[in-house]
C-alpha cells in the first residue's frame, strides 16, 4: 500500500497557514477544524509544519501564553516528508523513529497532502482486516477431502 492510497481515501482538503500569521489565529483554525497540524505555506511552497507539539512547547516555555508570537518563530522548518509513491512499510518506521505525527506528502515541490500517524495506522488495520476476512472466507470454503468408508487394508487395526 502506498501513501497515495491514503490520500485518495482521505480527500484533498489541506489546511494551511502563512508563516507570518499570529499563533493565536493558527490555534483558532486548528480548533475550528479539529486538526492537529497546519502546513505552513509561503509563495505557494511548503516552508514548515505547525503541530500541536510546537504549540505545547511554546505554551510551556511562556507560562501558558502564546505571547504574540508568529508561526515562523515556532514551526518545524524542516519537516520530514514523503511522496505519494512511498510505501507505507517505509513511512511507519520513519514516523516512529522521529516521533512524527504529521507528514507532508510532496510531489517534486508541490504539497499533495498531509498524512497523520492515525491515517497510517488506520490504513494498516483496514488492510489487515480485509486480508483476515479473505483468509477466513478461503478457509471456510476449503474443499473437503473425500473420506473412504473403510480405511485401506494396511491401516486396519486387528482385533
Amino acid at each position: 500500500m502506498k501513501v497515495s492510497d491514503i490520500l485518495r481515501v482521505k480527500g484533498g482538503t489541506l489546511y494551511t497557514v502563512s508563516p507570518d500569521e499570529r499563533l493565536d489565529v493558527a490555534v483558532q483554525t486548528m480548533a475550528q477544524f479539529d486538526i492537529g497540524s497546519l502546513a505552513v505555506m509561503e509563495h505557494g511552497e511548503l516552508v514548515g509544519m505547525l503541530t500541536f507539539r510546537e504549540l505545547i512547547e511554546t505554551l510551556a516555555a511562556n507560562g501558558g501564553q502564546l505571547g504574540g508570537k508568529i508561526v515562523r518563530s515556532v514551526m518545524d522548518d524542516h519537516p520530514m516528508t514523503c511522496t505519494p509513491e512511498t510505501e507505507l512499510e517505509a513511512v511507519r518506521p520513519m514516523m516512529l523513529e522521529k516521533h512524527t505525527r504529521y507528514m507532508p506528502v510532496m510531489e517534486a515541490r508541490m504539497l499533495m497532502g498531509v498524512i497523520s500517524f492515525y491515517d497510517v495506522a488506520k490504513a494498516v488495520v483496514d488492510s489487515q482486516n480485509f486480508e483476515n476476512k479473505m483468509l477466513k472466507a478461503y478457509i471456510r470454503d476449503w474443499p473437503e477431502e473425500e473420506t473412504p468408508a473403510d480405511p485401506p487394508p494396511q491401516l486396519r487395526v486387528a482385533r
